[in-house]
């Protein structure tokens, strides 16, 4: 097994605070470092409530203040939210704080409903590959003298680990054109994952910081002592895939006896299957094996998970059961 990393939705459990939840977020990446992880991220979400990192450079802050050794970053920022002097100003101080442990994944998308691209001013799809350069040109020493308006002294040379994120061809062909290592959202677009590859390792253009390709996988992982069992604590997981599948923004993440206890209409279940199938569920042994199938389909240098259950302890035994495979 490749190395292994944490992606984390931010994901509120039913019955608990959002201190609580945002806390257990900070807990987990300690518990992921003594397993050996390689890196902690957090993703960024706006306007959901099953979803509690949106303020997510404030969290990378927690979390890597909290850790010693695991790289701690952003899976990712969405870029079109944000101005891209701000994010290089964060991640500059970011890996001021914490130098060599910080990454920042990129990402297109908005991360919430509708009515977030108005309230943030998100800024259109076209206007993403100028973002990107802008925010690159930031961390150049002497970068933003020579190609930006002003200087940015706290970014300048202090430049993250920077990860390009895509669920298709388009993500990858941007990732390729700038020499960045990509991360394949493989939790949200199964079947796009060889065709966006292959476009990512065929346009590759190498760079300073990598001469070669590097992949990453994300895959949606639930793993316990037993099929049966893991099985069982999945269903939270896939019935928020439902509620947004259906057109709905998820609440918080309900109990796995609740998800068992309301069902779905008969009519929905191939539907609730095709979420499930998409997911790595199992025994350590069957989780194994799936996981290894997707790195050879792959060729990935590396696998990030992410975990959504109700209960921190049977995350936390999620994550030790993977650290040993």
């Amino acid at each position: 097994m490749p190395k292994l990393s944490v992606l984390d939705m931010g994901v509120a459990s039913s019955g608990t605070t959002v201190a609580e939840s945002i806390n257990d977020i900070r807990d987990l990446a300690r518990t992921a470092e003594r397993f050996g992880y390689e890196r902690y991220w957090v993703a960024e979400h706006h306007g959901v409530p099953a979803f509690l990192t949106s303020a997510t450079a404030v969290l990378i802050q927690a979390v890597a203040a909290a850790t010693s050794t695991i790289r701690v970053g952003a899976g990712g920022i969405m870029l079109p939210n944000h101005a891209s002097l701000l994010v290089a100003e964060n991640f500059g101080t970011l890996e001021t704080l914490h130098p060599g442990r910080i990454d920042l994944g990129l990402g297109s998308g908005v991360g919430g409903p509708g009515i977030v691209k108005e309230l943030l001013r998100t800024r259109p799809p076209e206007d993403y590959e100028e973002q990107l350069t802008e925010l690159l040109a930031y961390f150049r020493p002497g970068g933003g003298k020579t190609r930006m308006p002003l200087s940015v002294r706290v970014a300048e040379g202090h430049r993250p680990q920077i990860w390009g994120l895509g669920s298709s061809s388009g993500g990858a062909r941007r990732a390729a054109t700038h020499g960045l290592p990509f991360v394949y959202a493989q939790h949200l677009n199964a079947d796009g994952m060889n065709e966006a590859l292959r476009v990512y390792r065929e346009e590759f253009r190498p760079s300073k910081t990598f001469p070669e390709p590097y992949v990453m996988v994300c895959v949606s992982v639930v793993c316990a002592d037993s099929d049966e069992q893991a099985q069982f604590l999945a269903g939270p997981a896939v019935h928020i895939g439902y509620e947004k599948a259906s057109g709905h923004q998820p609440g918080p993440l309900p109990t796995p006896e609740e998800v068992a206890a309301a069902g779905y209409p008969d009519d929905q279940l191939p539907a609730v299957d095709a979420i499930r199938s998409e997911m790595v569920v199992g025994s350590p042994g069957t989780v194994g094996k799936e996981l290894d199938r997707i790195l050879t389909e792959s060729n990935g240098d590396e696998l990030m998970i992410t975990t959504s259950v109700h209960a921190v302890e049977d995350r936390v035994r999620s994550l030790e059961l993977l650290s040993s495979l």
